[in-house]
């Protein structure tokens, strides 16, 4: 309980500055920084073509996400089936197959880092420190930009936002605006390049020296060979592996990316040696996300709005983590050894279930135990987690997520009080809904298609469990995909054509649609007049509407998933109960 406040608090307490900061990097304002960064950023966009003072429509800043994507997923497929060809590759490790590397391409594409290899045995340090890190350090800051852009097209484009900033107020757009012409929601290239070189990287720089002094490696020498203790084994020698490891965890933690370069992650002693190695690893987690929530207010000059947003994802995120570690310290299993399988002795039960909500309340996914060990009603609150994928969410997209959900909520609201619903003065009418009922109806039709296809023909299954459980692990590595997650039950066999491919589809699915759908509402909605607030105004920012908000979020999915529930974790957790001795 002591380090679950810690980290809170610690979130929080540098969470709140840092969002100032972030707002300014994001507004563009001047500062000192401009000296140190300033020559950099003008020659990445003069090699990239683009005047960073020229506005973008939300088509077009939808187009230069695509593209970049496109360009960087083609690169990073390529270099890995070709590794075993390239420099810095003191291992030999040899090229990847199509589809593995397809996946692996995709998944750290879209921010998600789910993991159908073991990194140290199956990847070199060029695609470690190329392909992986380099994905994990513009992923994340990719949703950053659009979920920027989608804020400035909630309140009019950036011209509006500006306007309003300097009268103080809301800006009522005259009769003679011009409504069919799409608003400025900013720069792409340019909201990218500023939030990686003046936000994320210097971060990852503190944090990879403070893991590097805990003993988290950070080399490019070929690992060690040594003896074993136990003389009688058949392995006479065993090789330790290493490499630049600091740097990766540093950014994994902290841009919600997940992953590991050791297949067992954050449970093995090299990538997370110490306690404090452990502390800062969960604190980085959370982090940037609550950056984002403190960053919102200043951003769009309405402090309030930091107020609904963090005040509701910090409700959920109590509840979730007083769940996760509630179930796992009275599980059916409490008193039975096998309660450890799976878990780090010198971590414990507590930092493990600690870790497990943490990790799925943002979209990480790392783990410093193995989920497929969890008790079962501890998993499926790890499921509930990611299917909401917005308590705190990852960096940019879990902001996203909650800007679709306030959307829907206010839609609501205003059917229920008899009024044409609005959203800071701006109308939500038919096209915008239509749009975002595609969203919400995606998430289900992808999970429940996909898990029951799988379920249905054993042989593409390959899970361990043929029973409650192995439903879980099915719905879990499907929900794991689509809610850019990355963590997963462990008990599959997954390294197959089957969950290669059709767990890239999944991760393509939940990754683009929920950035650049919000991203389309916003900018129609930047396109209509303010309607001047009155006594009948809905006010968003009160704790009146968190709480409905939190009721439509757990009505839009955990209620139509709670079949899915049933049959997995929930029947698993009465299966071990009913077996479990009496008096436990």
């Amino acid at each position: 309980m002591t380090e679950t406040l810690l980290v809170l608090v610690l979130a929080i307490g540098l969470g709140w500055p840092l969002g100032h900061y972030l707002a300014r990097v994001m507004r563009g304002d001047r500062s000192w920084v401009d000296r140190v960064v300033g020559p950099v950023e003008r020659v990445i966009y003069k090699a990239l073509g683009t005047d960073p003072h020229r506005g973008m429509s939300w088509r077009g800043y939808a187009k230069a996400f695509a593209l970049s994507n496109l360009v960087v997923g083609l690169v990073v497929w390529v270099q890995f089936m070709t590794q075993a060809w390239l420099p810095l590759n003191p291992d030999d490790i040899p090229n990847m197959r199509w589809d593995t590397a397809l996946h692996t391409m995709v998944s750290f594409l879209t921010n998600t880092n789910q993991q159908h290899y073991s990194g140290q045995a199956q990847l070199s340090y060029l695609s470690q420190m190329m392909g992986i890190v380099g994905l994990q350090v513009v992923t994340p800051v990719m949703g950053l930009a659009l979920v920027v852009a989608t804020l400035r097209g909630l309140f009019g484009g950036r011209g509006e936002m500006a306007r309003a900033s300097a009268t103080s107020g809301p800006v009522i757009i005259g009769h003679g605006t011009d409504d069919t012409q799409d608003r400025d929601v900013g720069n792409y290239w340019a909201d990218v390049t500023r939030a990686t070189l003046r936000f994320v990287l210097p971060l990852c720089l503190v944090w990879t020296i403070l893991l590097a002094s805990q003993g988290v490696p950070s080399t490019l020498q070929a690992g060690p060979q040594i003896t074993p203790v136990d003389a009688s084994v058949e392995m006479k020698t065993q090789k330790i592996p290493l490499g630049p490891v600091a740097p990766m965890v540093a950014i994994k933690q902290l841009g919600s990316n997940g992953g590991g370069w050791y297949g067992p992650n954050s449970a093995v002693a090299l990538e997370n040696p110490t306690p404090f190695s452990n502390l800062l690893e969960l604190l980085a987690i959370l982090l940037i996300p609550v950056t984002i929530t403190f960053m919102v207010g200043p951003f769009t000059r309405r402090k309030r709005l930091t107020g609904l947003v963090f005040g509701t994802m910090l409700v959920m995120s109590v509840v979730s983590t007083g769940l996760s570690m509630g179930f796992e310290a009275f599980s059916s299993t409490r008193a039975d050894v096998a309660l450890m399988e799976g878990k780090e002795v010198r971590l414990g039960v507590e930092n493990s279930a600690l870790w497990s909500g943490i990790t799925t309340q943002v979209n990480n996914g790392s783990v410093n135990a193995m989920h497929d060990s969890l008790a079962p009603l501890t998993g499926g609150v790890a499921m509930v987690n990611m299917l909401i994928n917005s308590i705190w969410g990852g960096v940019g997209c879990g902001l996203q997520q909650f800007l679709v959900y306030l959307l829907l909520a206010v839609f609501l609201a205003g059917l229920m009080t008899g009024r044409t619903p609005e959203l800071f003065g701006r109308k939500i009418e038919a096209p915008e809904v239509k749009l975002l009922a595609l969203l919400i109806l995606l998430q289900p039709a992808v999970l429940l298609v996909f898990t029951a296809v799988t379920l249905m023909i054993p042989s593409i299954t390959g899970n361990s469990n043929p029973g409650f459980h192995g439903i879980s692990q099915v719905f879990y590595e499907y929900a794991s995909a689509f809610a850019n997650n990355g963590s997963g039950f462990e008990g599959l066999g997954d390294a197959t054509y089957w969950w290669n491919l059709s767990c890239a589809l999944v991760l393509a699915l939940g990754r683009f649609p929920a950035l650049i759908v919000p991203l389309a509402v916003a900018g129609l909605l930047a396109k209509k007049r303010v309607a001047p607030e009155s006594s009948g105004t809905l006010h968003v920012e009160t704790p009146t509407f968190s709480l409905t908000l939190i009721a439509v979020i757990v009505i839009l999915t955990v209620l139509q998933f709670m079949p899915a529930l049933v049959m997995g974790p929930i029947a698993d957790h009465l299966t071990l109960y009913g077996a479990a001795p009496s008096g436990l």
